[in-house]
Formats: structure tokens, C-alpha cells, sequence
């Protein structure tokens, strides 16, 4: 990507990842995105994208059906105790991410715990969206 590219998620060749979230307050989502977990609000509105580390959040509000997604409705979770997908951030020191991000207002669910090859965390965002935070301790077999 040239330098213009690196400040918004539009590929010149190939493809770029961002992941789209419906928030209730874009605003309030976006600062978490960018003073919680330290992204840069590249364009903000409706959508707003942050870029987070290598890649980018998207964010807009809900809506109804359109054209080309017909029968489909876009609204934040309703019920933070059930998810079918959520936004995994890799880090190279837990428990120095967990801290910071503690200390700048993320609400984990528990501490960081160790599993068979990785020490993880789960939090989440002002819409309930659900977030691990993984650090891998060992190659997984």
C-alpha cells in the first residue's frame, strides 16, 4: 500500500481485512476503539473507520434491508451472553495489554488465564461486542 493507503482500508492489489461493527453511538464506539485500545480515527460520521494496529474497524449504525442484502437487518448484539463471532487481537505481552487497557477503562470478564498453548482474556466493547486478547505461550500441535 503507498502512504495514502495506510490511512484507509482501500487496497490497490489484493485485499484488506476490516471488520464492521453496528454500533448504537458511533461516536462512543470509536473512542473506544481509539483511546481504549489505541487506534487512529482515519474518517469519522457514518461509517467511521479507526485503524487498529494493521487493520480497521469500521463502524456505522444500524439499518434495515437494502438492495444488495435484501432481507438482512443490521443491529448491535442484544444479548451480550450470546455471540456467534468476535474481534480476536493478538499481543505479544498480555499481561502489559491487559493493564494498560484496564487502566484506560476496558471492562474485562476475567483476568488473563493460561490454556494449553496461550494465555487469553476476554472484554468487551461499548456495544457488548465480545473481544479476546490472546498471547500465544507455545506453537499449537
Amino acid at each position: 500500500m503507498d502512504s495514502g493507503q495506510e490511512q484507509f482500508p482501500a487496497p490497490s492489489e489484493g485485499i484488506v481485512l476490516t471488520h464492521f461493527i453496528t454500533s448504537r453511538d458511533v461516536a462512543r464506539s470509536a473512542a473506544f476503539y481509539r483511546d481504549v485500545l489505541g487506534g487512529q480515527v482515519v474518517f469519522e460520521g457514518e461509517p467511521t473507520a479507526v485503524k487498529l494496529a494493521n487493520s480497521w474497524i469500521i463502524i456505522n449504525v444500524g439499518g434495515g434491508p437494502t438492495d444488495d442484502k435484501p432481507d438482512v437487518i443490521l443491529e448491535p448484539p442484544r444479548d451480550p451472553h450470546r455471540t456467534s463471532s468476535f474481534l480476536n487481537i493478538r499481543v505479544a505481552d498480555i499481561h502489559a495489554a491487559y493493564e494498560e487497557w484496564r487502566r484506560r477503562g476496558a471492562e474485562f470478564l476475567t483476568p488473563p488465564k493460561q490454556h494449553a498453548d496461550e494465555i487469553r482474556c476476554y472484554m468487551r466493547d461499548p456495544d457488548g461486542y465480545l473481544i479476546e486478547v490472546g498471547q500465544l505461550t507455545e506453537m499449537p500441535a
